[in-house]
């Protein structure tokens, strides 16, 4: 597995991000985050973590996409976008290891494209976990609802019809084989179909069921093991069980329990790989008593090494 670089700071940056879901109140995800202890669980593991604190919101941007095409809110998502382009490439030019709350799913257009294009100057292969109940691969032609949440991973893989949110900045899509759908199990008719020919990767709950998350995560990441990749993990409060976390507005039973997450997060740190995080889609309004950002934040501090034991080579052989 690739080295781990222990040495990079965590920039948090908070991106208040709501546009793209049917239900308001992501824009309070990074300051529930920030509430349930996540920037002291990271200093506690001896990090360095800045705070950048929330991404003002920018101004909307006209926008006209292809006839038929269904769209909420694009002037404001074209507006975020490109100002989270912006802010997420800074942060990756200045050799941070950026951790982006959000915010709704639609952020990503912004900071997986923000990847990709850092990834390209600098020879190394971008790749993305997505966590997530959905695939998020309908396209303003398919989208049943219009909820731009619901595209970013077509968007991410070359969607022309989206190309345009991101205007004149540079980015090249990702390979669809280096998008990988983890945990699906809500998907539309037509995404599902576009989804079939797109090539890129999906494991869905039920294989989940059959084979279990350690098995399929570890495969995953014995295949894009590689010192020039860069691994980006997008994790949606919907991959979780609403048992577990019920502050989100597109909930699905038959997600992830909370051993099976803290599991993943486990070994995505021993990969040593991960470069990038997004953590979207915690609607405070919707949640117990703070219940969901406790959970995300623990999930967080998973991801960056918390354990309830020291582990030790040998004990992964017995």
């Amino acid at each position: 597995m690739n080295g781990r670089r222990d040495d990079r700071t965590i920039a948090l940056q908070g991106l208040p991000v709501e546009a793209g879901a049917a239900t308001p109140g992501c824009l309070m995800g990074p300051a529930a985050l920030r509430t349930a202890g996540l920037p002291t669980m990271l200093r506690e593991l001896g990090h360095r973590v800045e705070d950048h604190g929330d991404l003002a919101p920018p101004a909307p941007v006209a926008l006209d996409l292809a006839a038929g095409a269904r769209c909420h809110r694009l002037p404001e998502i074209a507006g975020w976008t490109r100002a989270i382009h912006d802010r997420a490439h800074a942060l990756l030019r200045d050799d941070a290891l950026p951790v982006f709350l959000g915010g709704d799913h639609s952020l990503s257009f912004g900071t997986v494209s923000a990847v990709a294009r850092h990834c390209r100057r600098n020879g190394r292969r971008p790749v993305v976990l997505w966590l997530d109940a959905h695939a998020d691969f309908n396209t303003p032609e398919t989208s049943p609802s219009g909820n731009m949440h619901g595209m970013p991973a077509a968007f991410l893989t070359g969607d022309p019809s989206l190309r345009p949110l991101l205007g004149d900045r540079d980015f090249l899509p990702l390979a669809p084989a280096d998008l990988h759908l983890f945990g699906l199990r809500s998907i539309d008719a037509e995404e599902r179909r576009l989804l079939g020919r797109s090539g890129v990767d999906t494991i869905d709950m039920r294989r989940i069921d059959e084979f279990g998350v350690a098995v399929l995560m570890r495969r995953l990441l014995d295949r894009i093991a590689s010192r020039d990749i860069h691994l980006h993990v997008s994790l949606d409060l919907d991959f979780l069980d609403p048992s577990v976390a019920p502050g989100v507005g597109t909930s699905v039973p038959g997600g992830a329990t909370y051993r099976e997450a803290h599991l993943i997060m486990e070994l995505l740190h021993e990969s040593g790989l991960v470069a990038s995080v997004d953590i979207v889609e915690l609607n405070p309004f919707l949640d117990e008593r703070g219940r969901s950002a406790r959970v995300l934040a623990e999930l967080t501090a998973s991801l960056f090494g918390r354990t309830v034991l020291d582990r030790r080579p040998e004990e992964d052989n017995r």
